[in-house]
């Protein structure tokens, strides 16, 4: 498993980071979570990224008490904050109050004197931004937290920030964004990649596979299989099943030549797409079962030819969506390569 260094920090991530969405507290037990954390180890993944709304904690607890026993200066752990926790009104947000309670509660649940970087979940409407960033500051200075970062932000909301933090003279700054970015999902292209290149932020890219889809367990006019996302419980079929449609899934099929030709299945060569990408320090990437993480680990260090990325947009075509208005709102706008299952 190769390294890289995240954005102009002097942090390095595994190509591959281990992510637990969807997956610990909801769709894995104890015993399987301890499994595929363990496979992940063994492929060389050093980094592993939670928040603390997943599994309302659950999440955190899991990987917490699976990564017992491995020297921690070895790894590097994200979490996240902002996304609901509970039903009380301070509960949620990126106020100074939530930020700090929710990190000492993630530091517990993680067992864990300090998280490597934590970032904002999504951009608080309600909260000044110079109340967040002296948080989040204070934080670092106090050694609970190394570094900073930010998910699904706008480029504009990104860049207000950093003008905030060198108003007010604050040592640390932004240097992780974790958005939703794969071969289909492409919204941070023309507006986040271009401000993150120039002021030294790396991307934490998640969702590399789009929900599984990307791998091509979900065959055109085929029955879902058992196991995957799509019929198990918890939130993940909402989520997964309002990308499946036949044109997508035929566009994927159209991709496993492409994939076989570069010695590669189609998960693998999703995982190789993302990191080809500009600016990207690596890939997040959740499983349920130990096979799963060591098929996603081997997707690193597989440099893809320009022929290759060509012939890929030419078989997704308009399935692609590159608007950045999409950014922030990936969790209530279907994508535009959303079709009817029919």
């Amino acid at each position: 498993m190769e390294h890289r260094q995240l954005g102009r920090s002097g942090l390095m991530v595994s190509e591959v980071t281990y992510g637990n969405w969807l997956t610990h507290g909801e769709l894995t037990g104890r015993e399987q979570a301890l499994s595929c954390i363990r496979a992940a180890l063994d492929a060389g993944i050093t980094a592993f990224d939670t928040a603390d709304v997943y599994a309302q904690g659950a999440a955190e607890e899991l990987l917490g008490a699976s990564l017992q026993g491995v020297r921690r200066s070895s790894l590097v752990i994200t979490s996240k904050v902002c996304l609901p926790t509970g039903d009380g009104p301070n509960d949620r947000g990126l106020s100074r109050k939530h930020i700090m309670e929710s990190c000492e509660a993630s530091l517990r649940r993680l067992r864990t004197d300090y998280i490597d970087v934590y970032q904002a979940h999504r951009f608080d409407e309600r909260t000044p931004v110079e109340e967040t960033l002296v948080a989040f500051d204070d934080l670092v200075r106090q050694g609970k937290v190394l570094y900073l970062g930010v998910s699904e932000w706008t480029a504009p909301q990104i860049e207000s920030a950093l003008t905030m933090a060198g108003e007010l003279g604050l040592r640390s700054r932004i240097v992780s964004n974790q958005p939703q970015y794969n071969m289909l999902w492409r919204i941070i292209e023309p507006e986040i990649v271009p401000l993150c290149l120039r002021e030294g932020i790396g991307q934490l890219a998640f969702q590399p596979l789009a929900q599984g889809v990307l791998t091509g367990k979900y065959g055109p006019g085929q029955d879902w299989p058992e196991d995957s996302r799509a019929n198990a419980g918890g939130r993940a079929p909402s989520f997964i099943n309002r990308v499946l449609g036949r044109e997508l899934l035929s566009s994927v099929e159209s991709l496993r030549p492409i994939a076989a030709a570069s010695g590669l299945s189609l998960a693998q060569l999703a995982i190789a797409w993302v990191l080809s990408r500009p600016g990207v320090a690596s890939v997040v990437v959740g499983a349920t079962k130990p096979e799963q993480v060591k098929e996603n680990a081997t997707g690193a260090g597989k440099p893809l030819e320009e022929d290759v990325l060509r012939r890929i947009d030419e078989v997704l075509g308009d399935l692609i969506d590159c608007d950045p208005a999409k950014t922030a709102q990936m969790m209530a706008v279907k994508p535009a390569w959303a079709r009817s299952r029919s």
